[in-house]
């Protein structure tokens, strides 16, 4: 899921990893391999964000799908796996203002 600059904002707060940016020369790498997403890294390795369905309808959830683990203690170097849901949940509600 291509997420846009507030829920980028959002999802760098409550998972504490860093976005990587779109001119970013691994992108079109990362896109070929998983697809168009917003790509996050964190201590954990390569992450990315897919909605989930709430009673509510709406995509204000998202579930953290990790793509790739840390190779070494450095996190110098990237290891891919098949796709993994995490536990970890990103609120793409909070601090927003009701219109």
């Amino acid at each position: 899921m291509k997420l846009n600059s507030a829920q980028i904002e959002q999802t760098q707060r409550q998972l504490e990893a860093d976005a990587i940016p779109a001119e970013h020369p691994a992108m079109g790498q990362l896109q070929r391999l998983f697809g168009e997403h917003t790509y996050f890294l964190d201590s954990t390795g390569l992450n990315i964000i897919e909605p989930v369905a709430t009673e509510q309808s709406d995509s204000r959830m998202g579930v953290v799908v990790n793509l790739a683990n840390w190779a070494d203690g450095e996190a110098t170097a990237l290891k891919t796996h098949a796709p993994e849901a995490t536990d970890r949940m990103i609120d793409f509600g909070a601090d927003h203002h009701t219109h």
